[in-house]
């Protein structure tokens, strides 16, 4: 093949010499704008599991890195006056002109020819059966191909500058400070001897504070030193283009067009606080080569494998790479914290760690901060051992008069199989058998206080005394049978009631036995559901009524809180977003307005409710939808409901509307709950797609929500709490007495299961790679 490589980056030198090396018969042509030995930056950073891809791709290359490479394995993060050291993270440091030269000396000894000081026409022609656009950030080609790669561009809010130090620092370096201009952060980490990269990251609002907006790079770097002198320890910063910029997320919806393929920056971006757009452009280039080596010679088929097996890769690396962004952007929200807290958060950011993942890293650090969550526990006045580690999941948690024993929570889940809205037999066993599992709160599936607010025909209701005794069973069962509290979800369907049962056709109207709807305004579902009508003042008294009468007959029934459902796109989550709120009269418009009806609601509800008993909001903490409710919308919502005596925001996501545009992943919506939380100064609840004990922990510890709720593991597991407890070798957790033998033996079972673990991971450990043997040596 003729390939023409378009930029004399990592990206694109690497892929030249793992294609020549594939096959030495390729005729590869590297254009570069730049001189051979012009580079911008500083240094670059792999981890371990990067390094081991490189090893596999070419061991020249491989063993050249290995030879210039500054290792560590801690992390130190600066933060009000301390300095928290955690270790076993394994990364590695070169210089990019290092990098560059080992790349371009590799590329030469295959037969690659290299042309530098050539500017590209990115129209082309080229004559080449692959054109490789290897061109970066700022990719010419891309912005020429644009109509059909579809990039996505945007400019976060942050200002950084990539400066450099000779200052020897022992570990990657993590330091905030605040002054009277604002916040920054420093992103520091060794390369090349004792000279390290060094980036500065502020917000805008400080960087125009400070002056820097008409600053020169001397003066920037003066501006830098004077601050983060006692880091610095006199040393002058190195400056290299070191001009202050906001950091660009690229997305493009294609990576190909006709025989033209992009990769590295020119595709995506992701951002420096969780390692290096080098890193993910070289295996980029792995990923490229490898499908050409499956698909020899064939551009298309190869062009398409390569989309379909790097795609997933590059998106999970992106996702927790714009996880870790935000974080940083909004350090403020985390300032208050306790530094070991704080330094906990700012490792688990990007939900790559884990507390466990981290346990396996540094026992030691895990243990100080499991220590100063107990301490803070009981600094609060909970009942907590001092004698023994107890994991945060096993902390109690008090709101007003309610006490829970733990912080793990049963989602509500629609179990679609109620009579008339009658609980039976089914809803006493399923949510009976989750508080004898072990969990803090139980909480019930969306109760309906009029047979229109439901759903579906399945769902359960609060609107006579019937479905009141029948949810008293419920709860008398619970009371007895475990120190489990049960909660009360309140909710109307609104446009999207009136629908089949969970496992029949989800969302669409029965075909039968209709009944009329109600919602902010006369907008359908989906196209085929039924036109509801738009509430007007007798609609909103009557709904209000119905919700009073259900309050005080779940108070009569027992239930220890209230939650109020105001998400996913029921009735009155239909008048909190602009997305199904079109009405013009005082209860439509701007967000005071559509949150007007919701707070009477909610206002007549706690009236009732007694006092010492909570009340929570179940909140869609953002649309996934243009034009909807972003987190910033939810701050201000959970402000006034906090205001009018809400105790708990349940924070949720989507559901709005059904064409919504979620990112998925684990713990997906725990950034919502953790702004609430910190934001707002409420207590929250995170939800969404968290699977294990691991991340109960993990969210619970860095403080991104006071309790965690789970709902599909717990379909599978009704003894999520209980299990989780005996593998924790937790002994808090309060077992019924008919299952104390199988306590006994999960004990044992757990134990003997962590001692196999132990020694499977002592034998990994005498099995590292060369570059940690080396490091070490």
């Amino acid at each position: 093949m003729r390939i023409t490589v378009v930029g004399g980056g990592p990206a694109g030198l690497y892929f030249s010499i793992l294609m020549q090396q594939a096959q030495p018969g390729h005729d590869i042509t590297v254009l570069e704008r730049n001189r051979a030995d012009d580079t911008f930056g500083f240094g670059v950073v792999f981890s371990d599991e990067t390094l081991g891809h490189f090893r596999d791709a070419d061991a020249e290359t491989y063993h050249q890195i290995l030879d210039n490479f500054a290792y560590w394995d801690e992390i130190d993060t600066h933060f009000r006056g301390e300095v928290i050291r955690s270790t076993g993270h394994g990364f590695c440091g070169i210089s990019r002109h290092t990098l560059l030269d080992i790349l371009q000396r590799r590329a030469a000894a295959l037969g690659v020819k290299l042309r530098f000081e050539v500017e590209v026409d990115p129209a082309g022609p080229f004559d080449a059966d692959l054109v490789v656009a290897a061109d970066g950030v700022n990719s010419a080609l891309r912005e020429a191909h644009a109509d059909v790669l579809r990039p996505h561009i945007e400019y976060r809010p942050n200002k950084f500058a990539w400066m450099g130090t000779t200052v020897p620092l022992k570990a990657f370096t993590f330091a905030f400070k605040e002054n009277r201009h604002g916040i920054w952060n420093v992103h520091a980490y060794r390369y090349r001897g004792e000279t390290a990269t060094f980036i500065i990251e502020t917000t805008e609002d400080a960087w125009r504070s400070a002056g820097l907006e008409h600053a020169s790079e001397a003066e920037s770097a003066a501006y830098v030193e004077d601050l983060f002198a006692d880091l610095l320890q006199g040393t002058k910063l190195l400056t290299n283009r070191s001009t202050w910029r906001n950091f660009p997320v690229i997305h493009c919806e294609q990576w190909s067009d006709g025989n033209l393929v992009i990769l590295g920056d020119a595709a995506h971006t992701a951002h420096f606080s969780i390692g290096s757009g080098t890193k993910l452009a070289m295996e980029d280039a792995i990923a490229l080569s490898d499908a050409f080596v499956a698909h020899p010679g064939d551009v298309p088929a190869a062009l398409a494998h390569y989309d379909t097996e790097r795609r997933p890769d590059v998106e999970k690396t992106q996702h927790a790479a714009d996880v870790s962004l935000v974080w940083f952007e909004n350090v403020r929200r985390f300032w208050d914290m306790h530094p070991i807290q704080f330094n906990f958060a700012l490792l688990s950011r990007s939900k790559q760690i884990t507390i466990e993942n981290l346990r396996r890293r540094d026992a030691a650090l895990v243990d100080d901060v499991e220590r100063w969550f107990a301490d803070d526990a009981r600094a609060q006045g909970y009942a907590v051992p001092a004698d023994r580690v107890v994991q945060p999941m096993f902390a109690p948690f008090r709101l007003r008069g309610m006490q829970l024993a733990n912080r793990v929570v049963v989602s509500p889940m629609a179990q679609y199989c109620a009579a008339d809205g009658q609980p039976g037999d089914w809803h006493l066993v399923h949510l009976g058998g989750r508080a004898v599992g072990g969990a803090g709160l139980v909480v019930t599936e969306m109760t309906c206080p009029a047979p229109d607010a439901r759903i579906t025909p399945g769902c359960t209701g609060l609107w006579c005394e019937a479905h009141r005794d029948g949810w008293a069973r419920v709860v008398d069962f619970v009371h007895a049978n475990s120190p489990a509290k049960i909660a009360l979800q309140l909710g109307h369907a609104g446009r999207k009631g009136s629908t089949q049962l969970g496992w029949e056709e989800m969302d669409r109207p029965l075909d039968d036995g209709n009944w009329p709807l109600i919602s902010a305004s006369a907008l359908p579902y989906l196209s085929e559901s039924q036109v509801p009508k738009a509430m007007d003042r007798a609609d909103m008294d009557r709904v209000i009524a119905e919700f009073v009468r259900a309050a005080r007959w779940g108070d009569e029934a027992g239930f220890d809180l209230l939650e109020l459902h105001m998400a996913h796109g029921y009735l009155l989550a239909s008048f909190l977003s602009p997305l199904t709120n079109k009405r013009d009269d005082e209860y439509g418009g701007g967000i005071d307005n559509r949150l007007r009806f919701p707070l009477e609601l909610f206002n007549a509800a706690r009236a009732v409710w007694p006092d010492d008993k909570p009340i929570s909001v179940r909140l869609s903490a953002t649309d996934w939808m243009p034009d909807g409710n972003t987190g910033a919308d939810t701050v201000a919502i959970t402000r006034a409901f906090k205001a009018a005596g809400c105790d708990l925001i349940d924070v949720s996501a989507g559901q709005t509307v059904p064409d919504q545009q979620p990112i998925y992943g684990r713990m997906f919506q725990t950034p919502f709950a953790d702004q609430v939380r910190n934001d707002v100064g409420i207590a929250t609840v995170a939800v969404g797609n968290i699977t294990t004990a691991d991340q109960v922990n993990t969210i619970l510890a860095a403080g991104r929500a006071d309790l965690v709720a789970l709902a599909r593991p717990h379909l599978a597991d009704p003894y999520f709490t209980l299990r989780a407890a005996a593998e924790y070798g937790q002994p808090m957790t309060e077992w019924p007495l008919q299952y104390l033998a199988g306590r006994d033996q999960a004990f044992v079972l757990a134990e003997r299961n962590r001692e196999e673990l132990e020694e499977l991971r002592r034998q990994a450990r005498s099995l590292r790679p060369q570059h940690e043997r080396q490091a070490a040596d």
